[in-house]
């Protein structure tokens, strides 16, 4: 569920749907710059194509493994999605909701069962459309 504050500030309040927690870091390109290949057909200008390919080659090689490792991610969380979600139906696991302020996690708590965490989910939207954010629990320590 989506919520604002009075203030404007964005918040969604879910059910955590897999017993765990993404521990990714977000990535920032801010400032980064790739440089154009230099042009040309003199000596010089193939001196300096040889450069830029040693130094944008492993760049571009980081960039691959970084996406083929994040799809890989993907595909096992889809794999062991359905699991997840039968055995918190079979064995009546609690659910665990989350308060995120954009997509960063600031706070969770169990909740019960399926129906009891849909009303405290309402509860806390509520709470927060009125100005009261729950305190963050989850504060990242650097």
């Amino acid at each position: 569920m989506k919520v604002r504050t009075p203030g404007g500030q964005v918040y969604r309040v879910t059910r955590r749907w897999v017993p765990w927690q993404r521990k990714s870091r977000q990535l920032s390109l801010d400032g980064f710059d790739v440089p154009s290949p230099p042009s040309g057909d003199d000596p010089i200008s193939a001196i300096l194509m040889v450069l830029w390919l040693v130094i944008a080659l492993p760049l571009l090689v980081v960039a691959v493994i970084v996406m083929l490792l994040t799809g890989i991610e993907l595909l096992l969380l889809l794999a062991v999605l359905p699991f997840a979600i039968g055995a918190r139906v079979v064995f009546g696991r609690h659910w665990t909701i989350e308060v995120r302020r954009g997509f960063t996690p600031i706070h969770e708590e169990s909740a019960g069962s399926w129906t009891a965490s849909g009303v405290r989910i309402k509860e806390l939207a509520r709470e927060i459309e009125s100005g009261s954010v729950p305190a963050d629990t989850l504060a990242r320590q650097s």
